[in-house]
């Protein structure tokens, strides 16, 4: 146990890592919505240090989904995507509809405060294919080499879940990405971030990008692109992952902080099916303690 998660917490997880930067399996746990404080801050603790947390044969469904999520901050709805009937946060994701996130991204960017967590649970896997990869922006921001690290440090970027949702979707029916794009879009949100953020927990400097970022100011398109490209290289770096095979009942926690991730788009037509809560986040600040604004919504 580090430092950090003795300070938070007294309890001791077996905690398995999976990954040698990221990601780690904790086992012996029941997720519950009635666990035990000290529990619960042992897992908190745990996420903050690993950034992505799994947890094998849970047999949580979509209410005690919620409540266990409940107990590690305030949950939220989507800002643009229906929750599944009969909830009150809970997102669907449905290969079959074509809610495949296969492109690196930090869950709903393009808001303020964007969330600080996700929940996601396995209900439907395919029988091969369908694993999901996260990647560490704290380390991805400390392998930069000084002179980039430098810029990035002054950097802000315009955030938006107006993009090209076909990218990467070749195979996918057109009518359906276009239906699923009129949701996701149906309110469009533009947010200035800074490239760099300092996380409130651990004070640990990260890189904010993915797929969200629509320019970098103070760059033409062309220039915000490239510039994209060579900094997101650093966060994506196969050193820099981890990468989960889902079975029914898994539970993966992630620091949506600190990681990006990434649903591996290779089960074809198997059914796949994953259902996420995620968790009220605070504004980020960056190095020299600037917040993150809204500067357009329509």
């Amino acid at each position: 146990m580090s430092n950090l998660a003795q300070k938070i917490s007294p309890v001791t997880l077996d905690i398995h890592p999976v990954a040698g930067r990221i990601g780690a399996e904790i086992r012996g746990i029941k997720l519950t919505g009635d666990l035990a404080p000290e529990v619960v801050a042992a897992i908190e603790a745990a996420l903050v240090e690993h950034k992505v947390i799994f947890f094998r044969q849970q047999e949580l469904d979509d209410q005690s989904q919620e409540a266990f999520a409940s107990l590690l901050g305030q949950p939220i709805s989507h800002p643009t995507v229906p929750v599944r009937d009969g909830t009150r946060y809970l997102l669907e994701l449905d290969g079959a509809r074509g809610q495949r996130a296969n492109s690196w991204h930090t869950d709903v960017t393009f808001v303020e405060a964007y969330p600080k967590a996700s929940i996601l649970r396995s209900v439907v896997a395919p029988a091969a294919g369908g694993d999901t990869i996260w990647a560490n922006t704290a380390t991805a921001y400390n392998d930069l080499p000084d002179e980039l690290r430098e810029l990035a440090d002054k950097l802000w970027a315009v955030h938006s879940n107006e993009y090209d949702y076909a990218h990467g979707k070749r195979n996918a029916d057109p009518a359906v990405l276009e239906a699923y794009r009129k949701i996701f879009a149906s309110t469009v949100y533009e947010t200035e971030h800074p490239l760099v953020r300092v996380h409130p927990v651990s004070g640990e400097r990260s890189l904010i990008l993915g797929h969200f970022v629509k320019r970098i100011k103070g760059f033409s398109v062309a220039e915000s692109q490239s510039l994209f490209n060579l900094l997101q290289n650093y966060v994506i770096r196969p050193e820099n992952t981890v990468r989960w095979r889902w079975n029914v009942g898994d539970v993966a926690i992630w620091d949506n902080r600190s990681t990006q991730h990434y649903a591996v788009d290779d089960y074809a037509d198997q059914p796949r099916i994953v259902r996420r809560v995620t968790l009220a986040g605070d504004v980020p600040v960056s190095i020299d303690g600037q917040r993150s604004h809204a500067s357009a919504k329509h």
